[in-house]
């Protein structure tokens, strides 16, 4: 089987391509050539194909999984059919608790979205950071490979990085639990990084089963006061690195970077210097803009990713309300999706100018149709749930704007 960048070189579209190009509203030729040079992805699973990168809408991911402390699979499963429900593009299963396997073959039998894992965390989680073993990290790989995983995860940093940030001088210090699992494998074995000494068997792996490879951000910062430094410089060129290593062998790459916590100014900034580097997908999970807004990171980071987007960002990780505290219950899983689909959408208007969509919205609106404004809003149900029945709303009552203009004639709404 060949994978999207081995057919797009041989000139070929893939029905994969062509479902992408059919919902996105791009030229079929466009998009073969960004899957070559590596600007554009597609993720699959089964019939499900999502397009990340150039040119296209940007797509939010849905953190879910159990901890070690609290292993709830039901409650799993119904964050995973909430995802699906209100437009979660992919999910990501975070489990370190219970039957690691048994929970993501659930979550693969309760949606058809495409499913990203981070191997390391299954692998620390049953044998121990102490104990687990090069055989133990490649053995979870395969078999996740074969069960149907869409993406993996991969935290790529070097005993130069690690050395580098010793000297450093962060409040937060590492706050990516792959990049922090990854490291201590590290310096428990005194080895160099398994993902990288193994990278060429890794991607034969990748390759075999056309799994897109997610280069993570390890050095990203855990406060807005921890700005970028060498640390978080030194892992960019590397992963660009690896990511081309990766996209000349015919595997499909995302770069993970700008995520954390990111001072509002810098944000745009941030993200323009990763496109300068390469123009892979960028996966920016945030950023956060500030760290006061415990309880409520969803709406931070919603103005935050809506900024990172606006710059060039391609794929959004979301965040919920829980963020900090603890895993998420099912309802903060819609608050952070809805936040972050906002968010998305906001920073679409700034690279790609203002959307139908709201403009639809503001046609029914100036004619007092609810449902149809439901039709077009990112979370209908909620929207209907506060929307009366017909008329105009209760904040007005009979002395609503649109209605009093055009009953004087005063105003010409078109839709």
């Amino acid at each position: 089987m060949k994978t999207q960048v081995e057919e797009a070189r041989d000139g070929n579209a893939t029905k994969q391509m062509e479902a992408v190009a059919a919902s996105e509203n791009v030229d079929i030729e466009i998009l073969v050539s960004r899957i070559v040079n590596g600007s554009t992805v597609i993720m699959s699973r089964g019939e499900s194909s999502v397009g990340i990168g150039k040119g296209l809408s940007t797509k939010v991911n849905v953190n879910l999984g159990t901890s070690s402390l609290k292993i709830n699979v039901r409650e799993e499963i119904m964050k995973a059919r909430i995802a699906q429900k209100y437009g979660a593009d992919t999910i990501t299963d975070l489990s370190m608790g219970g039957d690691i396997t048994g929970i993501r073959k659930s979550i693969f039998g309760n949606t058809s979205l495409p499913i990203t894992t981070v191997p390391i965390y299954q692998t620390a989680a049953e044998k121990g950071l102490r104990d687990m073993t090069l055989e133990d990290i490649l053995r979870n790989i395969k078999q996740q490979a074969e069960e149907g995983v869409s993406s993996f995860v991969l935290h790529c940093i070097d005993n130069k990085i690690l050395g580098k940030l010793k000297k450093g001088k962060r409040i937060m210090g590492v706050v990516s639990k792959g990049g922090s699992i990854t490291g201590a494998y590290m310096m428990i074995n005194k080895c160099e990084n398994p993902f990288i000494e193994n990278f060429d068997e890794i991607l034969g792996i990748l390759k075999r089963n056309d799994i897109v490879l997610s280069l993570g951000n390890t050095m990203r910062s855990g406060c807005i006061h921890d700005g970028r430094d060498k640390v978080q410089v030194e892992e960019i060129k590397l992963n660009v690195e690896l990511a081309k290593k990766a996209n000349d062998e015919g595997v499909q790459v995302i770069i993970e970077g700008t995520g954390g916590h990111v001072r509002a100014d810098r944000i745009a900034e941030y993200v323009k210097f990763h496109k300068r580097m390469s123009d892979f997908p960028l996966f920016v999970a945030g950023p956060l803009p500030t760290d006061v807004a415990v309880g409520y990171d969803h709406i931070a980071g919603c103005v935050g990713a809506s900024l990172a987007v606006g710059a060039g960002a391609d794929y959004l990780c979301y965040i919920t309300p829980s963020e900090h505290l603890g895993l998420p219950a099912p309802e903060q899983v819609r608050e952070g999706l809805v936040a972050f689909k906002i968010a998305a959408h906001i920073g679409d208007s700034i690279k790609y100018g203002p959307s139908e969509r709201d403009r639809n919205l503001a046609g029914k609106r100036a004619e007092l149709d609810w449902e149809g404004q439901m039709s077009f809003a990112i979370d209908g149900d909620r929207a209907r749930e506060l929307a009366p029945d017909e008329g105009p709303c209760t904040m007005c009552g009979d002395f609503c704007a649109i209605k009093i203009m055009k009953e004087f004639g005063a105003c010409n709404y078109t839709a």
